[in-house]
Parts: C-alpha cells; sequence; structure tokens
C-alpha cells in the first residue's frame, strides 16, 4: 500500500475522535513533513519502505530545521500513525520505537512579569492607547480579559458565540469549545458580561448594516468577519507595545502570557490543581500542579532576593 492511501485511511479511522481542525492541520503537516524527506516523489512511496534506518535518517534531517517542541510532535504524529499501520496489518511491528526522540520539555508557565502589569495592560486598552489605522478599544479590551480572567487559549476566543455566555443574571458562565473537543465552563462576574455587552453594542456601530447573530463568531476583524489567528496574535501584541508593557511579557508567550498569568494568579490566591484543571481545560492534572510548583519557586526566589539577608550574612560574619 502507498503511504499517501495509508495516511488517508489513518484521517478517516480518527473522524469519530472529533479532532479539532487545528490539530488535524498540525498531524498533516508532520506527516507531510517526514515524507517529503524519505522520497523525492511522495506518491511513489510504500508502507513497506518505513523502516527504523530510513525513519531515523528522515528525522535526523527534520531536527536540524526544526525545534526541539516540533520534533517531539512530529515523532507523536508518526508513532500514532504507524501504531495504526500496525493494527490495520499494513505493517509488521511499529519501527519509531528505534528512532531517538528528544525529552518532554517540562511545563514553564510564563505568566506577565510584574504585579500590576494586568492592571496597567487593561487600562491602557481602555484608554485607546493602541493606535491603528481602526481603534477599537472595546475589542481590546475583551480580548485582554478573555485571556486574564477566563484563561482562554487563541483558539478558544476565536471559536466563541454571543451565545457563548449563558446563565442567570449575576450568575452567568462562558462556555467554552476547548482543546482536544474538551468542552468547560467558566463562571464570570457581572463585569465580564458588561464587556461583552460594551463590545457588542459597539460593532452594532460599526457594521450598522450586519446583523449580529448570537449563533455567530463573537470576535470580528475591522472588516466585520471573524478574526483569524494572525490578527488576533497581532492585536494582542499591540496592546503590549502601545501599553510600553512589551518587555514584561517572556519570550515566545504573547497571547498565552495573558492564560499562564490567570492561572499563576489562581495559585498564589490558593486554587488547588484539580480547580486549576477544570478552569483552564488542562487534560492533565500535572500540567495544573505545575503553576503551583511554579508559583513556589517564584516565591522563594523572590523572597531570597529581599536585600536584608545581605545585612544579616555582614552581622553573622562580624559576630563570627
Amino acid at each position: 500500500m502507498k503511504v499517501l492511501a495509508a495516511q488517508s485511511a489513518f484521517f478517516a479511522a480518527r473522524r469519530p475522535r472529533k479532532d479539532s481542525p487545528n490539530t488535524t492541520d498540525a498531524y498533516r503537516r508532520d506527516l507531510a513533513g517526514i515524507t517529503a524527506l524519505l522520497a523525492g516523489d511522495p506518491e511513489t512511496l510504500d508502507v513497506d519502505d518505513l523502516t527504523a534506518p530510513a525513519l531515523r535518517t528522515a528525522f535526523g534531517e527534520f531536527a536540524d530545521n526544526h525545534a526541539k517542541t516540533s520534533v517531539l510532535r512530529a515523532w507523536s504524529t508518526w508513532n500514532q500513525f504507524l501504531t495504526f499501520c500496525v493494527s490495520d496489518g499494513l505493517l509488521a511491528g511499529n519501527p519509531m520505537g528505534a528512532v531517538a526522540r528528544p525529552k518532554t520539555p517540562p511545563l514553564s508557565p510564563k505568566p506577565l512579569r510584574g504585579e500590576d502589569t494586568p492592571e496597567k495592560l487593561l487600562k491602557a486598552a481602555a484608554d485607546g492607547t493602541r493606535k491603528s489605522r481602526d481603534p477599537w478599544p472595546e475589542r481590546d479590551v475583551l480580548v485582554l480579559a478573555l485571556g486574564l480572567v477566563a484563561g482562554l487559549r487563541s483558539a478558544e476566543m476565536r471559536a466563541l458565540s454571543a451565545d457563548s455566555l449563558a446563565g442567570r443574571p449575576s450568575e452567568m458562565r462562558l462556555h467554552i469549545h476547548g482543546k482536544g473537543s474538551r468542552d468547560r465552563s467558566i463562571p464570570v462576574e457581572p463585569i465580564m458580561e458588561r464587556i461583552i455587552e460594551v463590545y457588542v453594542e459597539s460593532c452594532a456601530r460599526r457594521f450598522p448594516g450586519k446583523r449580529f447573530r448570537r449563533s455567530a463568531k463573537l470576535l470580528l476583524d475591522r472588516t466585520g468577519r471573524p478574526i483569524g489567528r494572525g490578527g488576533l496574535d497581532y492585536l494582542v501584541k499591540s496592546c503590549y507595545r502601545w501599553a510600553g508593557l512589551h518587555d514584561r511579557v517572556p519570550v515566545g508567550a504573547n497571547l498565552h502570557a495573558l492564560r499562564h498569568t490567570f492561572a499563576t494568579r489562581l495559585a498564589e490566591d490558593g486554587a488547588t490543581a484539580s480547580e486549576i484543571m477544570a478552569l483552564l481545560g488542562h487534560a492533565s492534572l500535572t500540567t495544573s500542579q505545575n503553576y503551583i510548583e511554579a508559583t513556589g519557586r517564584e516565591q522563594r526566589a523572590a523572597a531570597a532576593s529581599n536585600r536584608t539577608y545581605r545585612s544579616l550574612d555582614q552581622v553573622i560574619d562580624t559576630s563570627g
């Protein structure tokens, strides 16, 4: 059987899992990237050609031009694909056991630096500090709030509709379609209801001829279409820059820094790992526990930086 045909069968077999479009696209990229390294013409590649030596060579070339996390993800994708090939009788065994893979990097939370940074960021957005061709502070505040007080991922924000907010007055909840189809419900305070209401009102002013259906996507771009991943990413980066807080954002975090700030503040204020897991939609309790452990390390580091410790050292040296 040809490898491309086997990959099509693999995706057909996964359909009952209801993978998100982002997950499916990532799998396709990982399979295509390694397949291209295995053969000049992928259409000629047979499943029998997927030997351990061939895969080791391909992954070695792939690793030369990709980050550790990308190599690890590709290894996982191919391991799942070849496990499928074994279960369907296309291969006698899975050769991925003979292909080296990077160790899973430990989670290192990347919240915004500075105790007052979230508040300064929100105030700058509300004041219309972000300059653009078409300023939209109501939307800026909503996006930042969704990250800072609800911990939403980019894809979760973009999946929201006006119907996502439901419940009785003062007891509203945001219903989130989460990663890995793990839906969750997040309680929100009345101020969040008001922020969404103000944003929807701003949409009506901006697009007077457009009917805002409650089932339609909530976050829009300046043309009235659902905002894309790149547009949302740029919006958040711009908010940091115009607020003068870009130096407080950990490298590579951007929008995810809002989510990590939400989780870190939960941990600092005494939330348990299971509570953090439920609110952030983690698949593993271990992931949630990492926020609590990281917070403990940060508190110890902060306490250790107290300059009084230097005075204590001098006192002890003198008395000795």
